[in-house]
């Protein structure tokens, strides 16, 4: 394994490369930030930050289970939802267990399984960049304990569609638990989309993991959330840390949570960012994956690190496809109308440079 080495902040960008703007579209982050009511349920509980957190997320767990109409004990809280899938391979996988992702997908599973000597297997995504479920069903053995659906997928933004998932769930023993990682959830507007809380009430085996750090722009507060049945959800809880969401992602995701208007307006400015960047890959020739995330991912015809580093020379900063084994591809994320025309004006430079 190698170390996570995050990217130089856009404050020291803009310092090496003598810039007066960066334009960060790399991240998947919501450009309209977060909701004005999680911002006022800050402030209202700094006087607490001397005391430890609610261990149990009471308020968070609350106000959950009322908005999606489940018991308080089908939840399950994480720094974040990359914490749930580390203590997902902790709670379950034992050496020489097995774990199956598709490929290229979100790497943390693949952590997940190396971290606790797992077998790892790897399914490529079929040609339209989409999870091929037949593929992954055969690959199940009697070791197959944990199985990953990134839904929408990242980094492609493709999607499992219901009467597939349906299919597949139909034939998935019952030792193996699938986990439909949500994390863009609330992008995806396809009429065919699965909501994966629809399988947790019909009491398969499956997890949902759901983010604040997306469209309800929480990222850094690092808060996520898993709905399961109790029994699911036991033996995370058995070897999570206590207090691993802090009290002010606590108290920030609940008011999010309230605010219906912040998402609808969240939604609406993605998709027309989306239709709008990929409007211009389709004017300039190049192969853009239809999305229903927040992000698109774009086929540039070269060596995507030589775009990247010219986007920068411009003040964009976006995501290069060589962590996912796509060196001739880019991934940026929906921004502001305005940072959008900027990024397309800098991929045409960097392009015809």
């Amino acid at each position: 394994m190698q170390p996570y080495r995050p990217g130089k902040t856009p404050e020291q960008l803009m310092q090496e490369l003598g810039l007066d703007e960066l334009i960060k579209l790399s991240a998947n982050e919501n450009p309209l930030g977060a909701s004005p009511r999680a911002k006022e349920a800050i402030l209202h509980h700094l006087d607490k930050i001397h005391l430890y957190p609610d261990g149990n997320c009471t308020v968070l767990r609350d106000a959950l289970s009322q908005f999606h109409n489940l018991p308080r004990s089908y939840f399950a809280f994480g720094n974040g939802s990359d914490e749930l899938i580390h203590l997902f391979g902790v709670a379950y996988l034992e050496p020489e267990d097995e774990l199956i992702m598709a490929h290229p997908s979100f790497v943390r599973y693949e952590a997940s399984a190396q971290l606790n000597q797992a077998v790892l297997t790897r399914i490529p995504l079929t040609p339209d960049f989409r999870h091929d479920l037949n593929a992954m069903a055969e690959a199940i053995t009697e070791r197959t304990k944990l199985l990953y659906i990134a839904n929408p997928n990242n980094p492609t933004g493709t999607i499992v569609y219901r009467e597939e998932l349906e299919r597949f769930l139909q034939r998935i023993p019952d030792h193996v638990l699938v986990i439909l990682d949500e994390a863009y959830f609330e992008y995806a507007d396809h009429p065919d989309y699965p909501h994966g809380l629809d399988y947790v009430r019909a009491g398969r085996n499956v997890v949902v993991l759901r983010t604040f750090s997306k469209a309800y722009g929480l990222a850094g507060l690092r808060v996520g959330y898993a709905v399961a049945r109790s029994e699911l959800l036991d033996p995370v809880e058995r070897v999570r840390e206590p207090f691993n969401v802090n009290t002010l992602a606590q108290v920030a995701a609940a008011a999010a949570l309230r605010d219906a208007e912040h998402i609808d307006r969240t939604r609406a400015f993605n998709r027309a960012g989306l239709e709008y960047l990929q409007a211009a890959c389709e004017r300039l020739g190049l192969r853009a994956v239809p999305s229903q995330a927040n992000f698109l991912l774009i086929e540039v015809g070269c060596e995507c690190a030589r775009i990247q580093k010219r986007l920068l020379e411009r003040g964009v900063l976006v995501r290069t496809g060589e962590a996912f084994g796509m060196p001739t591809f880019l991934r940026v994320n929906t921004g502001t109308p305005e940072q959008n025309e900027r990024f397309i004006e800098a991929l045409q430079y960097a392009l015809h440079e």
